[in-house]
């Protein structure tokens, strides 16, 4: 949802920053919607109630292309949206993805080492964050076409998956096929990050 600069960002600043800001907009609304419905799906997927996982999930996945695009339109980008956007995506992936390892699935299985490749891609991210903000001072939020297209990606597979146990597909060489371009585009955008983060710390005027 834009680009954030946190200038010595501290508790107090923020404290301190415009209310519209940290207001709580119709934007925000939506993201706030996908984080509250990140439980419902995460308990239909353990019951295996498919159904309500994959409508439930679809929904999720509207919220984030409606929140972006009326913070655009009605020009309502704040610092809490800015912040709460990426969290919401992150959480609705991993939680799907970490269900989908440790319960029993009636087709297809995702790998705990899947699971464990994508968390960690998600907190050394995280962690280089934090050490470009520790060291730098400041922090620039702002997505990546790569990084943007790697959620959009996730997001469509967990739907295909979720499609598949509904309607009882087995499509097996489609599934390895996705699940194999889905981990080509993890690890490229990961490494396009990790490049960032890297031309920001060794940039000193930054």
């Amino acid at each position: 949802m834009g680009k954030v600069n946190l200038s010595r960002f501290t508790l107090r600043i923020f404290n301190r920053l415009p209310h519209k800001e940290k207001r709580i907009t119709i934007p925000t609304l939506f993201t706030i919607a996908r984080i509250i419905i990140i439980p419902v799906i995460v308990v239909a997927m353990i019951n295996a109630q498919w159904a309500i996982a994959f409508f439930s999930f679809v929904f999720a996945c509207l919220t984030d292309l409606i929140d972006g695009f009326l913070a655009r339109l009605m020009n309502a980008k704040t610092f809490l949206g800015a912040c709460l956007d990426p969290i919401a995506d992150k959480l609705l992936l991993i939680s799907c993805f970490s269900t989908l390892a440790f319960v029993k699935t009636p087709l297809f299985s995702i790998s705990r080492l899947f699971v464990f490749f994508v968390i960690s891609k998600e907190l050394l991210q995280v962690v280089g964050a934090l050490v470009i903000y520790s060291m730098r001072g400041h922090l620039d939020v702002q997505p990546t076409l790569l990084g943007k297209t790697t959620t959009c990606i996730q997001m469509l597979f967990i739907i295909w998956l979720f499609a598949c146990y509904f309607f009882c597909w087995v499509p097996l060489k489609t599934y390895y096929v996705m699940l194999s371009i889905m981990i080509l585009f993890i690890g490229a955008s990961f490494i396009q990050y990790a490049r960032i983060g890297s031309r920001i710390l060794m940039n000193k005027k930054g």
